[in-house]
């Protein structure tokens, strides 16, 4: 793999630009930006750069308007679409937009959709910025000029840099994506790290990379005008990349579609987990103390120990496991992935797996982990049903361990753990994001319904923080015992 310094990626690049997020909502005040953005969100781990907002698990119409009733500048929705197979993940954004337009239109309120996916590309591109907008043109006839993709996440090391997207960090240096493990998923693999070239790729060339539009780091840090009209420029939802290094870079496009928007240019947004953060005007949230912890979580019983869910398998989730076994020594069970694939005695397996859980939780912390050993099926669907029916087991095992010991606190590590842990195994619907555990990472719910209300729920992606990220969440949530 070839990697670069910071500096040498940087080279003959402006220096940031110095604006706050105040700066954002004081520009939105100005032009009469009270856009609401709905941001379908692939997996759960996209609210961890946002504090505040509310959280939907499913997309009535009347989870919509309890969201809108918040008052809140977005709403972000777990559609979880990134475990689906193509066809499905159509559907729940056709479901998600028609519901959210209708629920809107009742409000009298404008709305916006952003979809959210993976900061190292892996997802459902372009179907799902294609199927929101056929969607809002079928409903309302409006024209969508561009799709905007921001993958960067510099909270998590995912910076793009003259159309060119890499992972890592300042101290160990940067890759480009293309040639990391991530960009070797199973299911949504790919080779280009020149997003242009990657769109291409996605979309099998019916996209020249030529046709993409690259809105270039150097023009976005010192020229306002260009960078307006590029964004202009953009019609029959033509696709923008941008360059994103800082937060300040964010900030700045977000005021340059502000002004997009003021003169009448509609976009679809494809992003990493930062963007609405800057869009909105929202200030990084400071981790969350031991005290905002303690005020999220209800007053019912519960047991001495939290429950972590592990069901990524990327090598630094596994190196977090390891370091938190080191520092802590949990009580640990494992679903074995073959056993759960195979059809013959799940039920008992799983109903004696969740009894001896739920009992190791009145000693201590306790982790629940999927096998490490990754097991894929002969193509991308196979392997995404394999998934499924994994996940299934987790839910359920997660499922009656809530109603035999609610736990102290429950971790999910992994985007489509994270997803169905919150929505089936703890049965929530509707929550509210309260902050992040660590700078920029790693948010933490509390649900508003069902059975887990009073329990934090800490939502962890599978590739961001680093090998003590996960020691340290669970340190700060024991130190609530």
């Amino acid at each position: 793999m070839v990697q670069k310094n910071l500096d040498e990626l940087l080279a003959g690049v402006a220096p940031a630009v110095s604006i706050r997020a105040a700066d954002v909502v004081e520009r939105r005040k100005e032009e009469g930006d009270s856009v609401v953005y709905v941001v379908l969100d692939d997996d759960p781990t996209g609210t961890q750069s946002v504090a505040d907002l509310p959280v939907l698990t499913t997309w009535t119409r009347d989870d919509f308007a309890w969201a809108f009733s918040t008052g809140r500048p977005a709403v972000y929705v777990m559609i979880n679409s990134r475990s689906l197979a193509p066809a499905d993940a159509e559907r729940v954004n056709r479901e998600a937009v028609t519901a959210a337009l209708a629920a809107a239109g009742e409000a009298g309120i404008d709305i916006a959709f952003v979809s959210r996916s993976d900061s190292t590309l892996r997802g459902h591109f372009p179907l799902e910025p294609a199927t929101i907008r056929a969607e809002i043109e079928a409903s309302s006839g409006a024209s969508i000029n561009g799709i905007v993709v921001v993958p960067a996440f510099g909270d998590a090391g995912r910076i793009t840099i003259h159309g060119t997207h890499y992972a890592g960090s300042a101290t160990a240096g940067f890759t480009p994506v293309g040639e990391t493990e991530f960009a070797k998923d199973a299911t949504f693999g790919y080779s280009s790290s020149y997003l242009p070239e990657w769109v291409a790729e996605k979309t099998g060339g019916d996209i020249p990379a030529d046709d993409v539009l690259v809105l270039d780091i150097n023009t976005l840090r010192t020229d306002s005008a260009a960078t307006l009209d590029l964004l202009l420029s953009a019609q029959d939802a033509r696709i923008i990349v941008v360059d994103i290094v800082t937060e300040e870079d964010l900030l700045l496009l977000s005021m340059a579609l502000i002004a997009a928007e003021k003169q009448g240019s509609r976009f679809i947004y494809r992003v990493g987990p930062p963007f609405v953060r800057a869009r909105i005007g929202q200030d990084v949230h400071a981790p969350l103390t031991e005290a905002e912890i303690a005020a999220a979580r209800g007053d019912r019983d519960l047991a001495v120990g939290g429950l972590i869910v592990v069901g990524s398998h990327v090598g630094l989730t596994t190196r977090q496991l390891n370091t938190l076994r080191e520092r802590r020594a949990p009580a640990e069970f494992e679903i074995d992935v073959r056993q759960v694939i195979d059809s013959g005695g799940v039920e008992d397996y799983i109903e004696k797996l969740a009894a001896d859980v739920a009992g190791a939780l009145d000693d201590g912390n306790v982790v629940l982990r999927t096998s490490r050993t990754l097991v894929t099926g002969a193509d991308a669907d196979s392997s995404l049903d394999i998934s499924r029916r994994v996940s299934a087991s987790v839910v359920d095992t997660v499922k009656r361990v809530l109603a035999a010991k609610p736990p102290r606190f429950v971790v999910a590590k992994g985007g489509i753990t994270s997803s169905d842990v919150a929505s089936k195994g703890l049965e929530i619907r509707r929550a509210v994001v309260v902050g992040p555990m660590l700078p920029g990472i790693v948010s933490l719910w509390t649900g508003q319904d069902g059975p887990a209300a009073g329990i934090p729920y800490i939502v962890f992606a599978g590739n961001v923080g680093d090998d003590s990220s996960l020691a340290d969440v669970v340190d700060k949530l024991s130190a609530q015992n």
